[in-house]
């Protein structure tokens, strides 16, 4: 699983962080960002619950073909 974050987009509402808050935070201006180790958000089940909560469309989740 690859997550994508366009930070062109992204309005630092904070919806990734609130539904999955052990893949995504927000960095010190306020825009959604990975934690560290996280990158490919398999930790996780609500990644792409998270993806969908945003309100503008600004997380992506592929799957990575090995």
């Amino acid at each position: 699983m690859h997550i994508d974050i366009d930070k062109d987009v992204c309005i630092g509402a904070g919806q990734c962080a609130l539904t999955a808050p052990d893949v995504f935070t927000q960095d010190d201006d306020g825009y959604s960002a990975l934690l560290p180790g996280r990158e490919d958000g398999s930790a996780s089940p609500l990644v792409r619950e998270a993806a969908r909560a945003c309100p503008v469309s600004a997380i992506t989740v592929s799957e990575t073909v090995s």
